[in-house]
């Protein structure tokens, strides 16, 4: 499948992919604010093509808002037939759009001139737990291998409530929180100070598309319907102040300040060919509860890696690898036991992973693991010499990056962008 507009080969976005996002564009009359899809280098205005003979059916206001709930409410055929239709007007054999010069001007943008924005208004967050390589290694830091997992764990997907006005997009920097933690001299006093153990934390959030109704469950079957698409997320934490104030209520300021997500979201036709069972339960896993049992579970193969960049230093180094494929829970069993109690989801609300790691120890998905609670370092070369990392320090850009296919895989990549962030000083 191929496209009039020239598509690099290594590209994340080529026709196959056509991932969803809001962006904000010069206009004849100043700044407008676009929803539309990647393609290549470029974006690709929907708002644009519906206001001339070309309809690409999203609703009106979704454009008029220029964010993107009203579209993900409105369910799987809508979102096929606009796929559909700007794949048509998008391939090397159709002139309808390449041949009117003056639509080509407003429709088709460069990446590098617009600027991305948040794809949706997210009214709730949610952050889960679903790793059961992060959850063991990280109880057995702090509880000891034989109580790595709580009892919970291995029989519902543990989440908490996050904060969706600390939702920020790719490229928006964030600053180092301040917050009560415990001093280091006994006996344990708490003091109001900057955090000194600040991580990414490697993740895959779903935007949800239809919602449900207060009171109603969704059916793990049909849950993946409710799935509007796939966007990287890092989880910013601040370790030293979630250790101090998470009992007994969980994440609260050393989770609230920051939350970044990739701009462009890979919808579930494009994931289609990267299909995959998930991990395989280990002997004496129990049975889940009817409510969280998968006829035919799947996942996707999604790549995963994580990159630091330090100030000073010209090239980025990459610190962990690992896959969405590891997940214990799904996506569908998280929207299960969500709404299991009657929760109503809605269009455009935000559902995290939580952090993803692989069997390996470098497929660990933050600091926290990869240095072992600090014990160890993080040792990389750069052109300005060594660099050693415990936890994040002001100045380091972190960026997520994810992908599907390529190493001969017989099928175009398919990927999700970047998710990136500058971590800046704290608040004077």
């Amino acid at each position: 499948m191929e496209s009039f507009i020239e598509v690099p080969l290594d590209s994340d976005f080529p026709l196959e992919n056509l991932p969803w996002g809001v962006f904000e564009a010069p206009g004849p009359a100043g700044p407008q604010v676009h929803v539309g899809v990647a393609l290549g280098q470029h974006v690709i205005s929907a708002t644009e093509l519906q206001l001339c003979s070309i309809v690409v059916p999203v609703p009106v206001h979704t454009r008029v808002q220029g964010r993107l709930n009203e579209f993900m409410a409105a369910g799987r055929p809508a979102w096929r037939a606009a796929r559909s239709t700007l794949q048509r007007l998008l391939n090397a054999s159709e002139g309808e759009l390449r041949d009117n010069s003056e639509l080509m001007s407003r429709v088709v943008h460069k990446q590098a001139d617009v600027t991305m924005l948040l794809p949706a208004q997210i009214g709730d967050y949610t952050d889960f737990y679903a790793s059961r390589q992060h959850a063991t290694r990280v109880g057995s830091m702090f509880r000891g291998p034989a109580n790595a997992l709580n009892p919970n764990w291995l029989h519902l997907p543990v989440g908490y409530h996050g904060r969706s006005s600390s939702v920020v997009p790719s490229g928006a920097p964030v600053r180092r929180p301040s917050s009560a933690v415990s001093s280091s001299s006994p006996p344990p006093r708490p003091v109001v100070a900057p955090s000194t153990q600040v991580d990414f934390e490697l993740e895959v959030a779903a935007f949800i598309g239809p919602g449900n109704t207060l009171g109603e469950a969704i059916p793990v079957e049909s849950a993946w319907e409710h799935v509007f698409g796939l966007v990287l997320m890092n989880d910013w934490s601040a370790r030293d102040i979630q250790k101090w104030e998470y009992v007994p209520l969980g994440p609260f300021c050393g989770k609230n300040w920051a939350t970044q997500i990739s701009p462009w979201v890979v919808t579930s036709e494009a994931l289609e060919p990267f299909k995959c069972r998930p991990p395989a339960k280990q002997a004496g896993d129990p049975d889940v509860l009817p409510y969280l049992q998968e006829a035919m579970p799947y996942t996707y193969d999604v790549n995963l890696a994580v990159d630091i960049t330090p100030p000073g230093v010209d090239r980025a180094t990459t610190v962990t690898r690992s896959n969405l494929k590891h997940l214990y829970w799904s996506f569908a069993q998280m929207i299960a036991h969500h709404t299991v109690g009657g929760c109503n989801l809605r269009p455009g609300d935000l559902l995290g992973s939580g952090t993803i790691s692989g069997d390996e120890a470098d497929s660990s998905g933050c600091l926290l693991e990869l240095t072992h609670a600090s014990r160890d370092e993080i040792v990389t070369e750069a052109s300005t010499g060594v660099v050693r990392r415990r936890y994040l320090e002001d100045g380091d850009v972190v960026t997520l990056r994810g992908w599907c296919g390529g190493d001969g895989v017989p099928c175009r990549r398919i990927g999700f962008g970047r998710c990136s962030g500058e971590l800046l000083p704290c608040q004077p």
